[in-house]
């Protein structure tokens, strides 16, 4: 049972969630997958599977109709997710128990516009019923945030995670480490999601690159990462990786019945 410690918000406990796994000894696997694909109601089926199978974090993709950083697989999905008839509401309402049998850290990914739509303190309101831990927001930059939605998101305890690319300047790193209150989530190169196997030259300079600048922030590497092999590479660098491209093209071929399968190749020892 957790103690009742006076005086601490009840969100405290909730944000430990991913805290403690980034103060964990280990690598840190996490999956991305589209809400409500590939059928409407499979997001709490594949968030229980991959819980149960080993994953660290999950990134909960909330579709949209025109995702610019995010491939043909991750587009393809999000399209056939909204065709399937799935909305923010929707999700939320698939998620309102989610917390009575998953506790790994859950993070909602997905585009500003959406969130815009619903309204931003009703969404983080929502997000803090749910249980939702932190928000990817690809294409909110930092100064807004900071200036017109930091306090909503700090008020329903929700970490905004932030991304750097190869392209992203050592200042705005800096600024953006400083920001950070949970991990970076360090794209692999300025592709868009799905189009690279494997790293080369050009990302292990950058992956060095930021090892020497000893950010206070552990990083967790998205981009390129599609089996064993890459989530290695990625995870000698940082502190966990991220895959979803792949699984969505796993789930898209195999369905939603096997995903340990999918799971134990990447993690196998």
């Amino acid at each position: 049972m957790i103690p009742a410690f006076v005086g601490i918000p009840k969100h405290t406990f909730r944000m430990n969630r991913i805290h403690q796994k980034l103060q964990s000894d280990k690598k840190l696997f996490s999956i991305y997958f589209t809400a409500g694909y590939p059928n409407l109601n499979d997001t709490v089926k594949i968030i229980q599977a991959l819980e149960s199978n080993g994953v660290d974090m999950i990134e909960i993709g909330l579709p949209f109709s025109d995702p610019l950083a995010d491939g043909p697989t991750i587009q393809a999905s999000s399209t056939q997710a909204l065709k399937n008839g799935m909305t923010t509401a929707i999700l939320f309402e698939q998620l309102k128990d989610i917390r009575s049998s998953v506790s790994i850290p859950l993070v909602i990914m997905g585009y500003f516009n959406p969130i815009l739509q619903y309204g931003v303190e009703a969404f983080c309101k929502k997000c803090e019923e749910v249980g939702i831990d932190g928000l990817i927001l690809p294409d909110l930059p930092l100064d807004v945030y900071q200036e017109r939605y930091e306090a909503i998101f700090k008020k329903y305890g929700l970490i905004n995670i932030f991304l750097i690319t190869p392209q992203t300047s050592d200042d705005r790193i800096a600024q953006i480490d400083a920001a950070s209150e949970g991990f970076i989530y360090m794209v692999s190169s300025a592709s868009v999601t799905g189009s690279s196997d494997g790293f080369g030259t050009v990302q292990e300079s950058y992956f060095q690159r930021i090892e020497k600048m000893g950010l206070k922030s552990l990083q967790i590497i998205g981009f390129g990462i599609s089996n064993s092999e890459t989530f290695q590479q990625a995870t000698k660098w940082a502190k966990g990786a991220i895959i979803g491209s792949a699984f969505i093209k796993y789930i898209t071929k195999n369905g939603t019945d096997t995903i340990g399968d999918f799971v134990k190749q990447i993690i196998k020892s």
